[in-house]
Parts: C-alpha cells; structure tokens; sequence
C-alpha cells in the first residue's frame, strides 16, 4: 500500500506492484496451459561466477516457477568458448518448449555480448536487446521490450492512466534503460527529452519535466531542487554506497531532497527494481502466446 510523507509525496510501491503483475502473469499462465496445454518456458543462461549475477538468476528461476512456468536454467564456466555459447543459444532457439531466452549480463571479457545478445532468435529475445528488437520498438512495430523500461511505463500508467501530452526528461542513454524508455514514452505521446551527464544546465531541463526517469548510474546524483513541484520522479539507479560506516543502496535521485517537491516518487530499493524481473516473466508469458497464436495478457505489454 502507498505512503504518505510529510511533504505529500506519494511513495510508489514497486513491490507491490510487481506482485500484481506476477498475480496477472501466473492467471494467464494457467489459463494457457488450460486452454492449449502449453508451458510457457523460460531459458537464462549464466556464464562465470558474478556473485550478482547469480543471486538475480536464482531470484529468476524461483519466480518463474512460482507462475507457473518452467524454469531452464544453464550455468556454464568462465572460461566456456563463444563458439559452446553460440551453439547452446541455436539449441534453445530451436526448442519449442523454451520460449524465452536471457543471455545475463556482464559476460566475461573474452565473451563478445552484442554477438551473443544477437544470437537469440528475436522472438524469444525477452531482455528486448536484439537489434531486431530495438529497431521494432524505434519504428513503433511490435516488440519485445526491455524489462526495466517496460517496468517504468506500467508503474507510471497505473498512476496516471494517460501520459498523453505530458512533459517527460530521461536523464541517461543507455541501450538497456535511457533509449528504450525514451521510445515509450514516445509511444504513450509524451514530449520526451533525453537528457545525460553532458546536457548544458541540466537542472534547468530537469525543472521543466512532469516525468522524470533517473537512468544514469551516479548516486544521488539528482537533487532535489531540480524536481518541479508535483512531477512523478521515476529512480531506476541502484547504487552501494557507505554511510555513517554501512554499505547502503540509493538511487540516482537524492531521495528526501526530491520527495520535499515531487507528488510522486518511486524508492530505492522497493521501486523499479522489483519490477524487472516482473515484467521478465510477462514478456515470457507475451513471447509464447505470439509464438502460437494465443490471446496475449492485457495489462503486461506495450
């Protein structure tokens, strides 16, 4: 349930949200398996020990059965060729029972990613960052869509309905987060400014926004004085840092600062992050229904 604080802030509740999401997910799952007999299926590949990577891997794998679906999952060795990924990829590619498939991130160095990423056949591309898949969401077709932005759209759909006409800055421009959101909100009929770490008087551009979505993986690095009062502050950054002597997470927005002035702000952690992996398992469910033809859930896709 939402928050107040003391300056009216509303806090949105990422945690919850995604709980709705993965509630709507695990009904079309069933509904799936009812009608047609069909599985969806989920495929993520680890490559190397990354103790993040493995942590969000089986954070995946658990939620993924818990809706339902089947879980496959392959943990190759550091030192696994490009030529063995290569190959493992072709195989999940032509594996109906797979239909999703996430190569995770960082891969080690001798890895190439983008070769990788765009080995994946890009209708079961549920991370949305095949080339295929970011030239379909640029030219407005349909796509399969990043899972954070994805995750940022549905939270600022639920709390304002329509996003036609409004003001948005995305400070960041990144291919997985910055990009793909800015397209979006483009697609939602918002005016959109990208807007980075060399924009001339960025606070300036961020004052005149009634969207921001903080994307650019600096801590705190939006303060609270650029936030126009009342705009809907969206912090996807989640950064560790030390404070008085213990490691904390924060975002890319100077929380309390910016709470002081927006109506409505997500927090960090309990706001995007949870959506990711949400949105994961919606695409999952969206790819397989596209694949055989199926009714796709309303609610969970651009």
């Amino acid at each position: 349930m939402d928050t107040q604080i003391a300056t009216n802030a509303q806090i949105i509740d990422g945690k919850a949200f995604a709980a709705k999401i993965r509630s709507k997910v695990a009904e079309h799952v069933s509904r799936i398996k009812a009608e047609s007999g069909i599985t969806p299926g989920l495929a993520v590949v680890l490559v190397g020990e990354d103790p993040a990577s493995q942590v969000y891997v089986r954070s995946k794998g658990k939620q993924t059965v818990e809706v339902g679906m089947a879980s496959f999952e392959h943990k190759l060795d550091a030192n696994t060729s490009e030529k063995d990924l290569l190959a493992l990829v072709d195989k999940l590619n032509k594996d109906p029972s797979v239909h999703g498939i996430l190569v995770q991130l960082p891969l080690p160095d001798h890895l190439n990613s983008d070769l990788v990423i765009n080995s994946i056949d890009p209708a079961k591309d549920v991370d949305g960052f095949h080339i295929s898949n970011v030239g379909l969401l640029a030219t407005g077709q349909k796509a399969m869509v990043p899972c954070t932005p994805l995750g940022c759209l549905l939270l600022l759909r639920d709390l304002h309905g329509s996003l036609s006409g409004k003001n948005a800055v995305v400070i960041g421009r990144s291919n997985i987060v910055g990009k793909p959101m800015a397209q979006l909100l483009l697609g939602d009929s918002c005016t959109v400014t990208i807007a980075h770490s060399r924009t001339k008087d960025l606070p300036e551009v961020v004052r005149r926004a009634e969207i921001v979505v903080a994307a650019v993986g600096r801590p705190e690095m939006v303060k609270g004085d650029w936030i126009a009062p009342g705009a809907t502050v969206i912090d996807v950054g989640i950064n560790r840092i030390e404070r008085d002597g213990k490691q904390v997470l924060v975002g890319d927005v100077d929380f309390d600062g910016a709470a002081a002035q927006a109506g409505a702000i997500t927090p960090v952690p309990g706001g995007v992050g949870p959506m990711t992996i949400a949105c994961l398992l919606a695409n999952t469910v969206t790819a397989c229904c596209r694949a055989n033809g199926l009714a796709e859930p309303e609610g969970l896709t651009i």
